[in-house]
């Protein structure tokens, strides 16, 4: 008996002994000639089959057991780099990969990075900053957002604009965070471009559904994009001068690799160009004008690594919108004179401070504290002198939202069968919903008056703990995601269970489904048009609900040689307490509370996305296909009765190629066809007598987009010239947009036929085939 006892505790002597000759392997996957910290690398131990992945900050952790390990560290775009060597403790290794990639690289590079169908995390696409630069776009001007408008499950607004509508979400909707904080306002140009600097830019994600338990605050999105360190070994430059705007952008070691900055400006020039002709021109007619219209945006991040444990990041964007006028109409045979002037100014300003700390060699803290406004303003005045008596007008609005915010991330990672992500966090928010002066200054009386909607604010609070895990051919992201907002005496809750399956039938298939609620506690009160600056956020209040909804998602996935990734994936969202502008209501009606302007509803949406993407060679790009269906249903408008939401598509089809002739030579190309918006449309009028019995024309209007406009197609081409000089690199770069001049439906209105003399709609184009050229440099 005694020998039984034992041998029974010798058994688990050396069961332990066995289970702690494991070792950690640690340290960060970085650029070799930047020193630039590489997101989502991979770290894979060929002969155990184990592997691990970079996080943001290029951190990697893989325990193994004791004895001779083969590794292999690799990203998409750069050479693979290996290592053999016998491991005896926990080791830290970091891997330094160059990006310079040949065609025998890229089968090595496919056969190490984990494939489609490997991944648990569906609904989720990253594009290199390379393919947006190359991808053809209105005026030849580089933009994420518009790059965004062509994948499956995500559509563009108005012709031209660079709106994001994800499975049938709302541009509130959307998180779109800049080095971890988010953006209020993402447009310059009333919408026209995005206040993006590609330049600026070194990677950017867009999740759709499946959202892990690290993401909150939103409904339909994440997009996540991170500003670029700055290069840690040399000096180095990039800009471009195009017909719209011109960039520049300076990085380089501040003390060598540890230290390092990036600057990076960006300014359009039409009022430096057209001032001067305008102001000629009204002066030839003896009156004055004064133009200034311009944007600009400014990135700028400092870094510096204190050594291998610690490091802080500090990085701001300040970007603005500016459009005024000043006009004079002079009397030419006295002093009176008649003057106009407007102006909107609006932007944002974004600064976060972060701490990296690698505690051990399996736990990892990254501390964050930001400060976020956007600020909207308009002002409008006139002035006149008339025969000696003086008038003069002045009225101005302001709103905006401040945020001040701090949160803590944890990344633990105690073998390669887990991957545990913890943390909490706190934004405390200032809202502005609107102040309007009013100054009059006449001969016979004066005033001034300030009708001003009282400033909110609120606490909004989270915490989240979440696992990716494996058993077999079974990997999970296990997650749950838990936040708070208080406003006064109101308090709401929410927790939000979070959970992402993947299933390997065989090596080339995959079977994926999703789960994930959200809550959304800040709302946008927008026109469901343009992304106007006008467009208000506002919190939920005791009468303004959170918004929240839940969605699931199944889906396949596969790669075809090694390179041709490919996904099905099938969904259904359904949304309460989503907002919308009463019927007749809307932002310019200031002396009204804007509680009393809005009306809370569900929202459903549904479809099919698919997805064929080629990532490596010579040509890259990918075909999307998306079949959908988006409805909304409020109360108070329609009747009660459901409705298409305005960018209901039941058609979405994209393909994007990029194809590398040589060096020198690259071609790209993009077509999209999409289903017409749906449209609200005058079944009949008729003319009636007023209270003061005057006839006056009544519309019926139909139901609520129950019309469509007609089908969108177009075709956008792009030809690039590349040339290595002495100092660096120079680029002439050729674009098309609408190739073959397609009239695309920008508004329909209801016009005289005079042929007729009946009523009838008319459709109005904008944008006609658009030639750009722009000239880019690298030193």
């Amino acid at each position: 008996m005694k020998l039984k006892i034992s041998l029974f505790f010798l058994l688990i002597a050396c069961s332990f002994l066995f289970a702690q000759q494991k070792h950690t392997i640690s340290g960060y996957i970085q650029d070799e000639k930047t020193a630039e910290r590489l997101i989502s690398a991979t770290i894979f131990e060929i002969n155990k089959n184990k592997g691990a992945t970079s996080n943001n900050y290029g951190f990697y952790s893989l325990t193994l057991s004791e004895g001779e390990v083969d590794l292999f560290a690799s990203f998409v775009g750069y050479q693979t780099t290996s290592l053999k060597f016998s491991l005896k403790k926990d080791t830290i290794i970091n891997f330094n990969l160059n990006p310079s990639l040949s065609l025998d690289e890229v089968v090595i590079v496919a056969k190490k990075t984990p494939k489609i169908e490997e991944r648990a995390q569906m609904s989720q696409i990253s594009i290199p900053i390379s393919s947006i630069e190359k991808i053809p776009t209105i005026l030849g001007e580089n933009d994420v957002l518009k790059t965004l408008q062509l994948l499956p499950g995500v559509q563009g607004g108005t012709e031209g604009m660079n709106g994001v509508y994800v499975r049938g979400g709302s541009p509130d909707q959307n998180l779109v965070i800049l080095d971890g904080v988010p953006v209020y306002n993402v447009s310059h140009l009333l919408g026209f471009l995005s206040v993006f600097n590609t330049d600026a830019i070194k990677n950017v994600s867009l999740t759709k559904g499946g959202f892990p338990a690290r993401f909150g605050g939103r409904l339909s999105s994440v997009i996540e994009i991170n500003m670029k360190e700055g290069n840690k070994k040399e000096f180095h430059g990039e800009g471009a001068i195009g017909l719209l705007s011109s960039r520049l952008t300076i990085e380089g070691p501040i003390i060598k690799d540890k230290t390092s900055f990036m600057i990076s400006g960006r300014r359009n020039y039409f009022d430096i160009i057209a001032k001067p002709i305008i102001k000629k021109a009204a002066k030839k007619n003896g009156n004055a004008l004064d133009l200034s219209t311009y944007f600009y945006d400014l990135n700028a991040k400092v870094n510096h690594k204190f050594n291998q444990k610690h490091s802080i990041y500090l990085s701001a964007y300040l970007g603005s919108d500016v459009f005024k006028t000043d006009v004079k109409e002079n009397d030419k045979n006295s002093e009176d004179f008649y003057r106009t002037t407007a102006g909107i100014d609006w932007g944002n300003l974004i600064t976060a401070l972060r701490w990296n700390y690698k505690i051990n060699s399996k736990l990892f803290a990254n501390t964050t504290l930001t400060y976020s406004k956007f600020n909207f303003d308009f002002e409008a005045g006139e002035e006149d002198l008339n025969e000696g008596e003086h008038n003069k007008f002045e009225a101005k609005y302001k709103s905006g939202i401040y945020d001040v915010a701090g949160k803590i991330d944890f990344d633990y990672i105690p073998n390669p069968d887990h991957h545990i992500r913890f943390g909490f966090g706190n934004t405390y928010h200032t809202y502005n919903p609107g102040a309007l002066a009013l100054k009059g200054d006449f001969d016979e009386e004066d005033f001034e008056t300030l009708n001003n909607q009282k400033k909110e604010y609120s606490n909004e609070y989270f915490g989240y703990i979440e696992d990716e895990l494996k058993f077999g051919k079974l990997k999970a992201n296990i997650g749950l995601h838990a936040s708070g907002f208080t406003i006064g005496n109101k308090t709401y809750s929410s927790l939000q269970p979070r959970l992402g399956l993947r299933y390997l039938v065989n090596k080339k298939w995959s079977l994926k489904a999703s789960y994930a609620s959200m809550a959304q506690y800040i709302n946008l009160l927008t026109n469901e048009s343009i992304g106007l600056p006008t467009d208000l956020w506002v919190p939920s209040t005791e009468r303004i609900k959170p918004q929240t909804s839940w969605q699931a998602a199944f889906g396949v996935a596969t790669t075809f040689k090694n390179d041709l990734e490919f996904s099905v994936e099938g969904y259904y969202k359904e949304m309460d307490n989503v907002i919308s502008y009463k019927e007749g209501a809307s932002f310019f009606n200031v002396e009204e509370n804007w509680e009393d302007k809005i009306t809370q509803g569900k929202g459903t949406a549904y479809g099919l996305e698919v997805l064929l993407q080629k990532k490596r060679g010579k040509t890259t790009g990918w075909i999307g296909y998306t079949l959908a269906w988006n409805n909304r249903q409020f109360n108070d408008i329609n009747s009660g009765k459901e409705y298409p939401f305005k960018f209901d598509r039941r058609h979405d089809f994209e393909l994007v190629a990029i194809h590398k002739f040589s060096d020198r030579i690259h071609l790209s190309g993009t077509w999209v066809y999409s289903t017409g918006n749906a449209i609200s449309l005058t079944e009949a009028t008729y003319t009636s007598f007023d209270q003061n019995g005057y006839l006056e024309p009544i519309s019926i209007i139909g139901e609520k987009n129950s019309y469509r406009m007609s089908s969108y197609h177009r075709l956008d081409l792009g030809l690039e010239f590349v040339k290595k000089t002495s100092w660096g690199e120079r680029a002439w770069i050729f674009g098309v947009y609408n190739a073959y001049m397609r009239s695309n439906p920008f508004y329909v209105y209801l016009g005289e036929n005079f042929d007729t003399n009946k009523k009838q709609y008319r459709q109005v184009s904008l944008i006609p085939l658009v030639p750009s050229v722009s000239y880019r440099f690298k030193f």
